[in-house]
């Protein structure tokens, strides 16, 4: 049987919050009645909304504060002003154990820098990452870090690896998940030292509970050809921003074309069972979710703009990782890394 998780929320943290974040952890609750929430925010605004779901209002605990992240805080504001608000609030709840997961909409710089600072880096961990998931042609793959961490060394990309690999694991339900390094070419000459490097240790690592494929092109990360595409911070936000941005460019064409003549519109009455499935598998609130891997504690960051489905999907996702001990996992899977043998030449060259 299931442990019983309770989720940190704050509820003030997007861009239609509070009535968005209740509305979606009802629907979350839906599926996990068993899940308990604490709730941070203005208690005159949240109350109302509460009460409107009675069976979500007996499952939550109300914790008031009148101070907000705003979205237009910079971290280093949020890290002297913002201990109280909702979302500081939610984070302490995980770093003194009475929540499994802190979530929340806000702004993700914030968000990153109070993360760090209240549940610190895992052991091990020299940096957390930032994942979320992707819609592929294979269904759903996943990218880290977006956007964390703008420059990598070897060693970050590595646990990076791991620790998405975990995450696959735990959420997707994948138990040996494949693992590609982003690069410029699928050859092994090709790259950064830093990437060649790190696909050394990972190579060597034969013991690590995920399939490492070696380098994986920006062409074939929407093929879903691997589970997990690793890349560093820049590279990484670069690219989610990319894959949104022509998500959306393809819905607007689609509209326009179909919006065009007559016969379109008759064209678009004919296939529109298939465009609504196009639609769904594209839409951002079906892939909601980022989450800062690396850290003593879970934390699970929603877009901003999410309507209540998508919250309620991080929300899912978020009792996934809590419910299979993903923290737990990482951990262990650290442990299993390898030193890449080196020949004779080369040591004979270090010499």
């Amino acid at each position: 049987m299931a442990r019983e998780i309770t989720i940190a929320v704050d509820a003030m943290g997007g861009d239609h919050a509070p009535g968005m974040v209740i509305e979606g952890i009802a629907q979350a609750r839906t599926l996990f009645p068993g899940t308990r929430f604490h709730v941070y925010g203005d208690e005159t605004k949240i109350k109302p909304l509460l009460e409107a779901h009675p069976e979500l209002a007996k499952a939550s605990d109300l914790f008031h504060t009148d101070e907000v992240v705003s979205s237009d805080m910079k971290p280093s504001q949020a890290l002297r002003r913002a201990r109280n608000s909702s979302m500081g609030l939610a984070l302490q709840a995980v770093k003194d154990g009475s929540a499994d997961v802190a979530i929340s909409a806000g702004n993700t710089g914030a968000l990153m820098a109070l993360a760090k600072f209240i549940l610190r880096t895992m052991p091990g961990i020299d940096r957390p990452a930032l994942i979320s998931p992707l819609p592929t042609l294979r269904g759903e793959s996943v990218m880290l870090d977006l956007g964390a961490n703008v420059e990598c060394d070897a060693g970050n990309l590595v646990q990076f690896a791991i620790m998405g690999a975990a995450y696959v694991r735990t959420v997707l339900g994948l138990s040996n998940p494949t693992v590609a390094l982003l690069n410029v070419g699928t050859e092994e000459l090709k790259g950064k030292d830093t990437i060649k490097a790190a696909a050394d240790v990972l190579r060597a690592s034969k013991h690590l509970p995920l399939d490492f494929t070696g380098y994986v092109e920006g062409n074939d990360v929407g093929a879903g050809v691997v589970d997990v595409v690793v890349t560093d911070g820049f590279t990484g936000n670069v690219a989610l921003k990319m894959a949104e941005g022509t998500a959306r460019l393809m819905t607007e064409l689609l509209g326009r074309a179909f919006r065009s003549s007559m016969s379109t519109k008759l064209g678009y009455l004919l296939s529109r069972h298939g465009l609504r499935s196009l639609r769904d598998h594209l839409d951002p609130n079906n892939h909601n979710g980022g989450v800062f891997l690396g850290l003593n504690g879970l934390v699970m960051k929603s877009h901003g703009g999410a309507n209540a489905h998508g919250f309620a999907s991080a929300v899912t996702s978020a009792i996934d990782m809590a419910q299979n001990d993903l923290i737990r996992l990482i951990s262990e899977d650290l442990g299993r890394i390898s030193e890449p043998e080196t020949t004779g030449d080369e040591e004979a060259g270090a010499a």
